[in-house]
């Protein structure tokens, strides 16, 4: 066994030997077979049948192991061993397997064995398309003069395509541009792009120029790569300095200072570097005189005073400037200076005050001479004439004399010493000279006083709103007057008005401190009495003659609670608040035993009434209405119950301190016969009493309608007699029913009074109009508190 396979081991080695010397020896055979694919075909891609084309018996292929042995390339195609098919393995790129533009052509060594045989194939790979024209730069600058002549030409970068044929760099383009155009020139198998230039160029106007060069290739689809170019325009002295002005005129002061700026002058040119800069220099032609007076600075072109100038000497100086660029060649041009010289206006006008009066009334007339004034100026012609003005608004003016440069001040319009009492006057004398010259004066004068304004009070009429019951000789109030007079004219004493033939008159029960305006009363005022008054007092300066004011205080006098309640049933024979009634046993509950009746002479709160069982024997018999003061059975009687029962009554007002007064009623409770019988003597005293009642009630119901009625009329008149400005005002009037007082509020912010009452909240209302009885007055004037109260 050891014997066989050395024996196989020495044939496999001498095939190997005899496949070695035929690889070595054996290549005569040129390439039999020869197919062309394009490039970047795709992997897989048939290439041919190399069995079928060499005539190679298609079985024998894998026994004979059919296989490509040679080259650096026999990984980009393989070999089918069942049908012979030779195909790309793989990605096939032309460019980087062959340089330059001749064709691409691989080689494959190609092996059978059994019997041995090489065979060659060769394979060439067509272009296509696949790249794009590329510049090594992304931009590309070039410098020009703007002296270039048109027609020259400007070599540009070429664009690289590794395609070849026709899929290679076929032609150029440029942007449009109006100063250059394309050309294309062969210099051996290359075509070199150049730009021409056409129009001449112009820095000044465009100074660079930008534009894209395009190379296109000549396949399907055509293929394109870019150059950004930038052309620079480089500048030629080809632009002369230009003065800003032909002329310069320049006027100048005799007393001018040396090294003052006299003027500049500017030359400005287009080009730049030493193209533009521009040098300065007088003319050759000048006096030598001018060279004494006026420096040139070469380089800023400000000529300055060197020396002094004099009117009487020179009025006029003519200088040529000459403005010279650092171009080659230089390029100038020239200019002219017309210098001025002006009489100097160097002396001020003097003021003189001949007179002066410092004090002044302000009755003074207009026209009223207040100073004589004198100007004067040293200067001569124009610069010696004088113009007086006064500054501000002042009730002054300056009139001229008949004389030169003589002025009266005087009053132009009355004088009010309220609104301005001291003028500071400001004289200002100027000359006519360039510049003109002023000198100033100033006058004070001061306005005396006349007794021109009357004393005026800060509201008219007055309201004085005062509780009754005021302690005599105590200060009730104060009025105050100004006056915009001063001293004496503005001192001011006060006085009441007094009417010695109008009867009943209060002013005559007032005081007023004649210094200070407190006013007091010497009498205690009681609203039941007197509800409103008025008054005046007058305010009398102490000038001379004496001016005076008056003003009318109305008086509105303001309920205290200082009444009592009064009894008015029952009232026995001997006056006490004492009486007997007398009810059947048999009644009812709810039955009406009797009414006590009560008035408070107080009106409002202070008069609203209010009735409770101060003492009872039984409460469970008898009930009070707090406000009626009707007593009512609250049961039947019963045989149990005594025959007398005995109520006493209290009644208090709602006053901030209460007052009150108490009644008594006896109730006796007898048989419906004894009742009748006793019920027509009781009638008979009732009626009689009843009619002293009702005598006693109608005349207080009369008093009051006519205080009323008096006092309604007293407001009225008020009303028409002031101004729109109208305050709440107290009006009266008394309406009792038995027993119960209104009390009526005026609220000023509602604008209207409100009537409270029994069973009624404060803040009811009612409306003009409606069931209820409530006045609305409108309200022209809100005073500062928020609720006045008046009442009827």
């Amino acid at each position: 066994m050891g014997d066989g396979r050395q024996k196989r081991r020495r044939e496999y080695w001498c095939v190997a030997l005899r496949f070695f010397l035929l690889l070595c020896f054996g290549e005569q055979v040129s390439a039999q077979i020869r197919y062309s694919i394009p490039e970047e075909v795709k992997v897989g891609s048939v290439v041919g049948n190399v069995a079928k084309d060499l005539g190679v018996d298609i079985t024998t292929l894998t026994d004979r192991q059919f296989r490509i042995v040679s080259g650096s390339n026999d990984d980009l195609f393989k070999v089918n061993q069942h049908n012979g098919v030779l195909y790309v393995h793989e990605n096939i790129d032309r460019e980087a397997l062959c340089d330059g533009n001749g064709a691409c052509l691989i080689n494959l060594k190609m092996v059978l064995e059994n019997p041995l045989e090489v065979h060659y194939v060769g394979v060439e790979i067509s272009d296509v398309n696949d790249n794009v024209p590329t510049f090594v730069e992304k931009e590309k600058k070039l410098e020009i003069y703007e002296s270039t002549p048109p027609r020259k030409r400007f070599q540009l970068p070429a664009a690289l395509d590794p395609d070849v044929g026709i899929n290679t760099v076929r032609s150029y383009q440029i942007t449009h541009n109006e100063h250059f155009e394309m050309q294309m020139i062969e210099m051996g198998d290359d075509k070199t792009p150049f730009l021409v230039l056409q129009k001449p160029l112009d820095r000044e106007k465009q100074p660079e120029h930008s534009f894209i060069l395009t190379a296109f290739d000549g396949g399907s689809p055509v293929r394109s790569g870019t150059l950004n170019i930038t052309i620079t325009v480089l500048d030629s002295n080809d632009n002369p300095p230009i003065f800003n002005q032909d002329m310069y005129s320049v006027t100048l002061p005799e007393n001018v200072e040396v090294g003052s700026v006299v003027v500049k002058v500017k030359a400005t040119d287009l080009d730049e570097g030493v193209n533009g800069e521009v040098e300065y220099s007088f003319g050759s032609e000048l006096d030598h005189k001018v060279y004494d007076v006026f420096n040139l600075d070469k380089a800023t072109g400000i000529i300055r005073m060197k020396g002094q100038v004099n009117f009487e000497d020179v009025d006029v100086y003519k200088l040529d400037i000459h403005a010279t660029d650092k171009g080659q060649p230089p390029m100038s041009t020239d200019c002219r200076i017309l210098i001025r010289i002006l009489d100097l206006n160097d002396n001020k006008p003097e003021i003189e005050v001949t007179s002066l009066s410092n004090m002044l009334s302000e009755d003074s007339k207009p026209g009223t001479v207040v100073s004589l004034i004198s100007v004067s100026d040293k200067d001569s012609g124009i610069n010696g004439k004088v113009v007086c003005t006064l500054s501000g608004d002042v009730p002054f003016e300056l009139k001229p004399s008949y004389q030169d440069h003589m002025f009266s001040l005087v009053t132009k319009q009355k004088l009010d010493r309220e609104l301005v009492s001291y003028y500071d006057i400001t004289i200002t004398a100027t000359d006519c000279g360039q510049p003109p010259l002023s000198s100033f004066k100033t006058l004070s004068v001061q306005i005396s006083d006349v007794n021109d304004n009357r004393p005026e009070f800060s509201q008219n009429p007055l309201e004085l709103y005062m509780l009754e019951n005021n302690a005599p000789g105590a200060s009730i109030f104060s009025v105050s007057a100004s006056d915009k007079d001063t001293n004496e004219n503005a001192a001011i004493s006060y006085h009441i008005v007094r009417r010695e033939r109008k009867p009943n008159d209060m002013a005559s029960f007032l005081n007023v401190n004649s210094d200070n305006g407190h006013i007091s009363a010497l009498k205690s005022f009681d609203f039941e009495t007197l509800k409103t008054f008025q008054f005046q007092v007058v305010a009398t300066d102490s000038g001379t003659p004496s001016l005076s004011n008056n003003v009318t205080v109305n008086v509105f006098i303001l309920d205290q609670n200082d009444n009592a309640p009064v009894i008015l049933y029952p009232v026995s024979a001997n006056g006490s608040a004492e009486g007997v009634e007398e009810i059947p046993r048999n009644v009812n509950a709810g039955h009406l035993v009797t009414k006590v009746r009560a008035y408070d002479a107080d009106i409002g709160y202070n008069g609203w009434l209010l009735f409770s069982l101060h003492e009872v024997s039984d409460h469970s018999l008898f009930s009070l209405d707090r406000y009626t003061g009707q007593i009512r059975t609250l049961r039947s009687f019963t045989e149990t119950d005594e025959a007398e029962h005995k109520l006493i009554i209290l009644v208090k007002d709602n006053g901030n301190v209460s007052l009150s007064a108490t009644a008594t009623v006896i109730i006796n409770a007898v048989e419906p016969k004894e009742a009748f019988a006793a019920s027509d003597v009781e009638s008979s005293l009732r009626d009689e009493e009843d009619n002293t009642v009702t005598f006693y009630l109608i005349i207080t119901l009369g008093s009051v309608s006519t205080l009323f009625l008096v006092s309604i009329i007293v407001l009225i008149v008020m009303q028409c007699s002031k101004t729109p400005d109208y305050s709440s005002k107290y009006l009266q009037d008394t309406n009792y029913d038995g027993t119960l007082c209104h009390s009526i509020q005026y609220r000023s912010g509602d604008k209207r009074y409100m009537l409270v009452g029994p069973r009624m909240s404060i803040g009811s209302t009612i409306v003009p109009g409606s069931n209820g009885n409530t006045l609305v007055v409108p309200d022209h004037r809100r005073r500062a508190s928020g609720e006045v109260r008046a009442v009827f």
